[in-house]
């Protein structure tokens, strides 16, 4: 498909292509602003997100066109690739982190943007409410910090002899010290001793392995974070190098080699937004679409590596999971 090709261009600027193809002038123009880089993990939630457009009639190459904008994790790109596509003039901003969706909001009040957050987005000042966003912008809160007993009481059923569980969090994000304190609270009502590895940037990472590891750490939980999805490979490889069963928002991780994950379906929220994208469009206003929080999630286990680290995996965990990698 057209869209699973990838050019690498100058300071982020890079576009799944056209193909050739020459679309009228008064087609649409939607411009996605990414913290990622293009590359396979971003491939299948694009999809996600097209297939959105898709349910309100909008077809990439079609009847819209898409320019892409990658910050390669370098948030400190964000500014200029979101004032780049302000002066494309397009007729929404697609955003997917906080990062992104302020950089955006900050670059222009009149163009809508449609997010897909971890935060509170009333909390980080995207909307002024969730019902009644009032502003340019709307889109799905992921509420991710909610979810992190539920990951904690997961990894305690898959490892009930573990009573030490090592988090790896980002302490640069509002998202990242909201996790953590859910974490603290919901280590106490479950009977876990917690060690907390702060990770700032990626020559922080193998030192907050060491420091869990030596603490005592007999399980990891790391907190959802862009920074870390781009961190993916090194930190499943520390994990299976300590021998730390993991837990994980996205299932990209298990894919990659680690252990389980739990959250909000990740290609359905890119579906979502899509689907916001095409509403506004069509002349929908995003100060009247509320928020959206999701209701599907997804339970994903690895079997090869429960077997690699000597974990039987609880027969009630299987019949609860969403997918099982063998």
């Amino acid at each position: 498909m057209r869209r699973r090709q990838f050019i690498a261009g100058a300071a982020g600027l890079v576009a799944f292509p056209l193909a050739g193809r020459v679309l009228a002038a008064t087609v649409p123009v939607v411009g996605v602003l990414s913290f990622n880089s293009a590359g396979p993990m971003m491939t299948s939630r694009i999809d996600g997100f097209l297939r959105g457009l898709s349910e309100l009639q909008y077809v990439a190459d079609q009847n819209v066109a898409i320019e892409y904008r990658w910050a390669e994790f370098h948030g400190d790109r964000l500014p200029a690739l979101a004032d780049d596509l302000v002066r494309r003039q397009v007729a929404v901003i697609a955003t997917f982190t906080p990062s992104t969706a302020l950089a955006a909001k900050a670059a222009t009040a009149t163009i809508p943007v449609v997010f897909s957050v971890g935060d509170d987005p009333v909390k980080v000042g995207l909307v002024a409410s969730m019902n009644r966003p009032g502003g340019n912008a709307t889109g799905v809160s992921m509420f991710s910090s909610e979810l992190v007993a539920k990951r904690l009481g997961l990894l305690g059923e898959m490892v009930p002899a573990g009573k030490t569980v090592g988090l790896l969090v980002n302490p640069n994000t509002a998202n990242g010290e909201n996790q953590l304190r859910e974490a603290q609270s919901a280590a106490g009502s479950l009977g876990l001793q917690l060690h907390v590895g702060r990770v700032s940037g990626e020559t922080d990472i193998d030192t907050a392995f060491e420091s869990l590891v030596q603490a005592g750490a007999r399980m990891l939980l790391v907190a959802a974070d862009p920074f870390f999805a781009g961190h993916r490979d090194k930190l499943v490889a520390l994990a299976a190098k300590h021998s730390l069963p993991s837990m994980w928002e996205w299932p990209e991780f298990v894919e990659a080699g680690g252990l389980m994950s739990y959250g909000t379906s990740i290609i359905d929220t890119f579906r979502q937004v899509g689907v916001y994208t095409g509403r506004i469009l069509k002349g929908e206003k995003p100060a009247e679409l509320p928020v959206i929080r999701p209701v599907k999630f997804e339970l994903v286990i690895n079997l090869k590596t429960a077997e690699t680290l000597g974990i039987d995996v609880p027969a009630t965990l299987l019949a609860r999971a969403d997918q099982v990698i063998e």
